[in-house]
């Protein structure tokens, strides 16, 4: 137990060593110190979008994504680009102070999501952003998280059913389910830069009844995982905006330590905690973008159609799931959260 309570403390900070000596040999190197004035603001912002995206299911480009575009005027492919690159450096930071902490991920679901991720990756990137404009791409984000934050606050209303900690043995078509699930959250990174996490984290709480506690650190490292193959797949193809480049010099030592602070942060809180910081965090991105956003009646009724099919989406997911789920599990008993109970 000391042992593994030194590897939680060392291995993050190790990490954050090993990037702020890459990144400072990079600057000088390349003489990038002048984007601290000119990028910085970006740099304070991530401050608070690596916390959150350590803490919880939503990835450092689903603060990234909205700021960037919503409140800098930033278009959203270089805000999706961006957000790929950073999240690749920070969600890996804090799911390496996941997996060195032993905290619990449900790890049967990694595998098929993160296949589906790439494949998703590829349609959304490749496929689907060339012919979806900004302000239909930025009111998608924002609705579609919001019918999923309305359908979360539902389901913990719902205190009596249990919670499981991990997923039965998977057959074909659960495998094939996660794997569809992977696809659909690698179509939402492709255009916004963040989707696979928040996505996964939907099903796995609502429809499996996995507690919140479990699904948030699986959605981080899956994240950083979906974060680490986009960014690859840009670059591969020579994709990647400059100026994205540009933020991620600026952002890269922020992130490495918010990320990690984030992820020791949310450890032993309550379900109730993770999902009020989930709430809060959706509602405010929406509002912003409304009174942000000039709306017209396509935006309107994007948002409106959006918010009603994932409404309904989201409660078809938590219709019997976690019921059926914890039937099968017999899975081991959570472990009591450090603070106080919801």
């Amino acid at each position: 137990m000391k042992q593994a309570g030194r590897s939680a403390l060392w291995a993050p900070l190790l990490c954050a060593a090993v990037v702020w000596g890459a990144w400072l040999l990079g600057m000088t190197l390349t003489d990038r110190w002048g984007l601290l004035s000119s990028h910085g603001f970006m740099g304070l912002t991530m401050a608070v979008g690596s916390f959150i995206a350590g803490a919880t299911s939503e990835g450092g480009g689903a603060v990234a994504f909205p700021a960037m575009t919503l409140l800098f005027g930033i278009a959203p492919s270089t805000a999706r680009d961006f957000s790929l690159l950073i999240q690749s450096v920070g969600m890996s930071a804090a799911s390496l102070a996941i997996l060195s902490a032993r905290t619990p991920i449900v790890r049967r679901c990694i595998l098929p999501v993160s296949l589906g991720g790439v494949l998703g990756l590829i349609l959304g990137l490749r496929v689907i952003a060339p012919w979806v404009s900004p302000p239909l791409v930025k009111m998608l984000f924002v609705s579609t998280w919001l019918a999923f934050g309305v359908a979360l606050l539902r389901a913990y209303r719902n205190r009596g059913k249990a919670k499981a900690s991990a997923l039965p043995q998977l057959g074909g078509r659960a495998w094939l389910a996660l794997l569809g699930v992977g696809v659909l959250g690698g179509i939402g990174t492709g255009l916004t830069g963040s989707g696979l996490d928040l996505l996964t984290f939907s099903v796995l709480v609502l429809h499996f009844g996995i507690c919140e506690r479990i699904a948030t650190p699986t959605s981080v490292v899956l994240m950083a995982i979906n974060a680490i193959f986009g960014s690859g797949i840009q670059g591969v193809a020579g994709a990647l905006d400059p100026e994205a480049w540009s933020f991620w010099w600026v952002c890269v030592p922020v992130v490495v330590v918010g990320a990690p602070l984030g992820a020791r942060f949310i450890q032993g809180r309550s379900r109730g905690f993770i999902v009020g910081l989930l709430v809060v965090s959706i509602a405010v991105q929406f509002l912003a973008a409304v009174f942000v956003i000039p709306q017209t009646v396509s935006t309107l009724a994007l948002s409106a159609t959006v918010f009603g099919v994932g409404s309904v989406a989201f409660w078809l997911l938590g219709r019997g799931g976690p019921s059926l789920a914890i039937a099968t599990l017999g899975s081991p008993q959570l472990p009591a959260p450090q603070s106080s109970p919801e």
